[in-house]
């Protein structure tokens, strides 16, 4: 029974503190070079594809930015009605905020090491209750699915544990959050 109070309480959590980031105005630019902000998401780039991470790179971090954390999800799947909450396709975390960005084909360890520039980073639990990024793989009925790449910038150094998921992130960042940033890929599956 307390396990279902407390899991109540952190969906109550979640859904209030999500709303508020959604109502934030974005003032982070995040961007990649692999596509346009509502581009379409290369094949390489998905998991029908080599799976690989895209690079991004971000800028107009706000002033007192200490780490950053990033959570890549496709919403639309639950305006399709395929799930009840977005997918997870990744979750990163103790980001230092001097980094300007993640490189491409990053490694899908829980801990990511020896990249310059990224120490301490942490690839969190997706979807598939794995470690790392998992790129699109929407089912082939031609339906086009948004991926959001949103970039938050905290005001302290939280140095998280590994094996968190999205919503124990966003509990854990409550409160800590100064600033958003997006960048939003396409992907779809024809055949």
């Amino acid at each position: 029974m307390k396990t279902r109070q407390t899991l109540a309480l952190g969906l109550c959590s979640l859904l209030f503190f999500s709303t508020a980031w959604a109502q934030m105005e974005d003032t982070i630019t995040v961007s990649s070079s692999a596509f346009d902000h509502h581009g379409m998401v290369p094949e390489a780039n998905s998991a029908y594809g080599a799976n690989q991470s895209i690079d991004l790179s971000w800028s107009n971090l706000p002033a007192g930015t200490e780490q950053l954390v990033l959570i890549m999800d496709d919403p639309k799947v639950v305006e399709l009605g395929m799930m009840e909450e977005p997918f997870v396709h990744w979750v990163a975390y103790n980001i230092p905020a001097s980094a300007s960005g993640l490189p491409a084909d990053l490694t899908k360890d829980a801990a990511v090491t020896g990249v310059a520039g990224l120490e301490g980073m942490v690839n969190g639990v997706n979807g598939l209750r794995r470690p790392g990024y998992f790129g699109p793989r929407p089912p082939a009925n031609g339906q086009l699915h948004a991926y959001h790449f949103r970039l938050y910038a905290l005001d302290s150094e939280l140095d998280l544990p590994e094996g968190l998921n999205k919503a124990e992130l966003l509990t854990a960042i409550e409160g800590h959050v100064l600033g958003t940033g997006m960048l939003m890929g396409h992907y779809e599956r024809k055949e």
